[in-house]
């Protein structure tokens, strides 16, 4: 009953019904990830104080969550497989938004992390089917620019809870990050049932083929796939890739309002503000970068993003005027989610659609390793330095190599 529901619904509609599975995949990565990982540092100042966690145990925190979300990510292809996008989406955001409820009425370290770690699970195992996705609903010249309307949600999510928990805060006093979290947890549990509701696994389903591919099963029936030893190295390759871009974008991330603090002399206040509008700004990175990557391939997309990514590293490393400083952050603020988006369409590109959730999950552990690696050895090199200027110029480095496999990519899609 409920297949012919969204049936009859999407017969009423103007548009493709692949353009609702993104917007569902839009929320559900706000959901997962914006509200899931990125709203935690607008939380920790206020919720340390009440639960008098140390600076060591909020790194804790954070680190559970992540390690929560790398061991979904390894799993979440071959669950997917098994249960349905739909379904493991639904599920890993309820998981979400409960364990984000419980943090809310947690009283002590233990329980924080214990539960966030179990947030980061929901996290990865919901974000890895929904890119997954994208291959299954578009065609080869619309999967960047799908996927990069899909990655944007964290950028909403950082905005809103950069609005949201302050505001909180303010009304409500010390209790104000249990309410916090109890918002976020409400909005996750919507957003569960909204991707139950509305996203199917495939277009097949109600009747459709994939947007913009004109003839599906005539491409399909033509492509030889690789052998499985080629399948193995084109995803590790793309893996290595990911990795470098999770390695540089983490370090700048991370270390960006210190730096401008610290070493540039601005007001807590204006970095802060500064921050803000890099998130405004990479709310286009993934629609605009994914959309360059249909039409000029996902190869030459990647040398553009990353040789963008690399001035702006260099740029900030340099002691150059404070013009420049605004350069970096508006080249790393237009690029930032680009990566994923392009990452997303690839891995359809190359693989195939049904290969694609699997090869996702397997690519973005190795992104996962990236994100912890680079903080942890730029924070070695800042401290051996006394600035983050060597910390920014390994963050290039990476970028330099990432342009060089990316040059070393096939030209063509494998699989259209």
């Amino acid at each position: 009953m409920a297949e012919n529901l969204v049936r009859d619904r999407r017969r009423a509609l103007p548009f493709h019904y692949g353009w609702v599975v993104v917007a569902t995949g839009t929320l559900t990565i706000f959901s997962a990830l914006g509200l899931g990982r990125f709203a935690l540092g607008m939380l920790l100042p206020s919720m340390g104080a009440d639960l008098g966690l140390s600076y060591d145990q909020m790194g804790y925190i954070s680190t559970g969550n992540f390690i929560g979300y790398l061991a979904a990510v390894v799993v979440a292809g071959w669950l997917a497989a098994r249960l349905g996008a739909r379904q493991l989406i639904a599920a890993a955001l309820f998981l979400v938004g409960a364990s984000m409820l419980l943090v809310g009425r947690a009283e002590g370290f233990v329980e924080v992390l214990l539960l966030y770690i179990v947030t980061g699970v929901g996290s990865g195992a919901a974000n890895v089917p929904v890119m997954g996705l994208v291959a299954h609903w578009f065609g080869r010249r619309h999967r960047g620019k799908a996927a990069g309307y899909i990655v944007i949600g964290s950028g909403f999510a950082i905005i809103f809870s950069g609005l949201l928990v302050p505001a909180v805060n303010a009304s409500a006093g010390a209790d104000g990050w249990r309410i916090s979290w109890a918002i976020l947890g409400i909005l996750s549990l919507a957003v569960a049932a909204a991707a139950f509701v509305l996203l199917r696994d495939r277009p097949e389903l109600l009747g459709l083929s994939a947007y913009g591919d004109e003839a599906p099963q005539a491409a399909s029936a033509g492509a030889v796939p690789p052998p499985a030893m080629s399948m193995r190295r084109m995803v590790m390759h793309l893996g290595a890739i990911y990795l470098l871009f999770g390695f540089g974008y983490v370090i700048y991330a991370t270390f960006l309002v210190t730096t401008l603090v610290e070493e540039r002399g601005f007001a807590e206040a204006a970095a802060g503000q500064a921050w803000g509008w890099i998130g405004f700004l990479s709310l286009f990175s993934g629609p605009v970068f994914g959309g360059i990557s249909d039409r000029i391939g996902r190869r030459a997309a990647m040398i553009v993003v990353f040789a963008c990514q690399a001035v702006a590293y260099v740029l900030l490393a340099a002691p150059l005027p404070e013009g420049f400083v605004y350069v970096s952050m508006g080249l790393y603020g237009i690029v930032v989610w680009s990566i994923p988006s392009i990452m997303a369409a690839a891995v359809g590109d190359y693989l195939g659609p049904a290969r694609a959730a699997t090869a996702f999950g397997r690519i973005t552990f190795l992104f996962g390793i990236g994100q912890i690696c680079g903080p942890a050895l730029a924070g070695v090199l800042a401290k051996a330095s006394g600035g983050f200027g060597p910390s920014y110029l390994t963050a290039a480095l990476a970028a330099g190599l990432a342009i060089a496999l990316a040059l070393a990519l096939p030209r063509r899609s494998r699989v259209g």
